[in-house]
């Protein structure tokens, strides 16, 4: 017969093989270690976010204690905000130089030898 029962259907199970080289594996791996090390290195840019608004917020609250130190005032907060500024850079250029590294594995080797030979 054309139709047969379903007791009679073997189940087939496919079986796909997945292989990789070490090498594939090892390039994955540090590519999600250079997203999760970049992520962790931007988080420093919210608190140089926090850090700029507790600036000028402060400045808006000493400018309504006394408006005769505005000129004082206003130096101290410019100094504040490239201060919070600078760290918030400093953690994005980090960052950025986590995700874009690419340095040979001849140089790293004789790096890390040179730094055992000096330590």
């Amino acid at each position: 017969p054309l139709i047969q029962p379903l007791a009679s259907v073997q189940p087939v199970f496919a079986v796909r093989l997945f292989q990789t080289s070490p090498k594939v594996l090892d390039e994955s791996l540090e590519q999600a270690a250079k997203f999760i090390g970049a992520g962790c290195a931007t988080v420093g840019v919210a608190g140089s976010g926090a850090g700029i608004g507790t600036v000028f917020g402060s400045l808006v609250e000493g400018y309504a204690r006394n408006p005769s130190l505005k000129t004082q005032l206003f130096s101290y907060c410019v100094l504040g905000f490239a201060l919070s500024e600078a760290m918030g850079l400093f953690c994005l250029m980090i960052a950025f130089m986590i995700l874009f590294r690419s340095i040979d594995k001849q140089v790293d080797n004789l790096l890390t030898g040179l730094s055992r030979t000096i330590l």
